[in-house]
This record gives C-alpha cells, structure tokens and sequence, in this order.
C-alpha cells in the first residue's frame, strides 16, 4: 500500500482539488492533517502518471508525495542546518561582515548545487574570514540567523513520540550548538572554525566533516539507537547531503538546489518543516510546540 500526501501554503488546499486526485488515482478515503493545508489518502500502488502530475501540483504551489505507507513513522532525525534548519547559509553571514560577501555566497552556491569539491570549496572560503574577532560568530546569531518555520515543532513533536534528533552540518560548531540548543536536538556534528587569540585564524579543524561524515553520523546513530536506516528521516537540500538522503528511510530534499532535487523521489518546495510531520502521517493535533 502507499498513501499520497498533498501538502501546500496554509490555507491553499482545497477539498475539490483533493477529492478530484483521489478518484483519478482510485484511492481511499481522504484524511485532513491540517485544514485546508495538508490531506492524504491510500493507495493500492503507485500511479504511473506521479511526475506529471507533481509538476502540475508544483504549478499550483502544491507539494506532492507518494510513499509506501508501511513504516512512515521515524524513529531519527537527521537534519542539516544551514538553509534547512536556519534560512541562512552561516559562512555566507560571516563573509558579509568580513567584506567579502559576493564571493564566498557564489562558491557556496555552486558547492550546493555539486559543481564544487566541497572540501575544497570550504577550506577557500574559511580562509577569507581570516582575521575576523571571534566575537563577529554571536553578532551573526544574534543578528542575521534566522530558524525555518516549523522547525521546533517538527523537533518536539518527534521527540514527544521517542524520536531522536540530530543536526549535522558542514558548517561550524558555533552555530550548530546554539542551533541545537534552541530548537532541542539530542545532539549536534558539525566542522570546528579554528580561533587564536580571539581571532578567526582562516583554518578549519580536520577532518572536514563533508558528504561522508553525515552518512557516517546515519550509520553511527542508527547503531547507538539501535534501530534500522529505514527508521530515519533525513532532511537537507544541498549535494552534500546527498549520501544520507539516499541511505534514510525517508530522504526530503527541502527546498533543494536543483540537482539534488534531481535524484530525491521527495522533495518539499512549498511547505515548511512541519511537512515532515504531515509525511509521517500526524495530524497538527499531534504538533508539540
């Protein structure tokens, strides 16, 4: 069996356009999980017909996803932070108070998007914030870092049901402590910017923690929990997310960079985090803030 969830803006959702999908598909009874913002219903399979449809749900500002129904429920979250937890991308922050905005925000598209070694694109741009007081990281929090809408309510309300949380980021312990902290993760992985006498030396601590050290965190937290990939939910939206996308039970590419929308069935573009919650079947009864 698979359910199909149709998740848009608050309030976009219509009964009409819901029900006219379920008797095209031939599915079940329709759910409300938020009024007029998010539904589901059952299905006996998948129809072949699911992208063109999703691109006509894309143009209404509808986000579509058909999943197997079994299992939906997770047991981790395993989430990225920059541009997926925060609205913002940390090192771009601290470029723009060094002077050097511009340039570190293109690299850090084109590292996003796969056109880059992402080491490598890191290790240049960390090396323009050289010289910066190690102060300039709580002005960025305080003063330019953003969270994505439904983020603590995705988070409480997994850790309510025995969820475990985790952000790992190939950003920097500075930000993601005070991230996890305020959002309540269980735990948080992230690079280390290198300081020396209160100032930012230019120099990341190894290893870099990229690609590889986020599946290496599915792998590590899975076994610790004891539970299989298949209990993981996994969000991110850059290329370096990728591998634990791939290796989660549920891989949700949020508002991704186009070539890792590319190889992810589930992507939300529209919706904010609770989308997560909706895909695994709660209700916004269900939402702990």
């Amino acid at each position: 069996m698979f359910i199909t969830t149709l998740i848009a803006r608050p309030g976009q959702l219509n009964t009409v356009l819901v029900e006219n999908l379920r008797n095209a598909w031939g599915g079940g009874d329709a759910v409300w999980l938020s009024g007029n913002t998010a539904a589901e219903f059952p299905m006996a399979q998948k129809p072949d017909n699911l992208w063109s449809v999703w691109d006509d749900m894309q143009a209404m500002s509808i986000d579509l996803v058909v999943q197997p129904s079994a299992g939906r429920r997770k047991r981790l979250l395993l989430a990225d932070m920059d541009s997926t937890m925060i609205q913002q991308e940390c090192i771009d922050e601290l470029a723009a108070e060094a002077g050097v905005g511009p340039r570190v925000a293109d690299i850090t598209a084109r590292a996003m998007n796969g056109e880059l070694d992402f080491e490598a694109a890191l290790i240049e741009r960390v090396g323009l914030l050289r010289g910066l007081p190690e102060t300039i990281i709580q002005q960025v929090v305080d003063t330019r870092i953003t969270l994505m809408p439904g983020g603590r309510t995705l988070v409480q309300t997994m850790k309510s049901q025995g969820g475990h949380a985790a952000l790992v980021s190939g950003g920097f312990t500075a930000f993601t402590a005070k991230i996890a902290e305020t959002l309540g993760f269980d735990e948080n992985r992230a690079n280390t910017l290198m300081v020396k006498d209160g100032t930012l030396t230019g120099e990341v601590g190894r290893p870099i923690l990229g690609r590889a050290a986020k599946v290496t965190a599915l792998e590590e937290i899975t076994a610790q929990l004891e539970i299989a990939e298949t209990d993981v939910i996994a969000v991110g939206d850059g290329a370096n997310d990728l591998g634990m996308l791939g290796r989660a039970g549920t891989g949700v590419a949020l508002h991704a960079k186009p070539s890792v929308q590319a190889e992810c069935d589930v992507r939300i573009n529209h919706g904010d985090l609770t989308a997560l919650l909706y895909l695994q079947g709660y209700t916004d009864a269900d939402f702990v803030a």
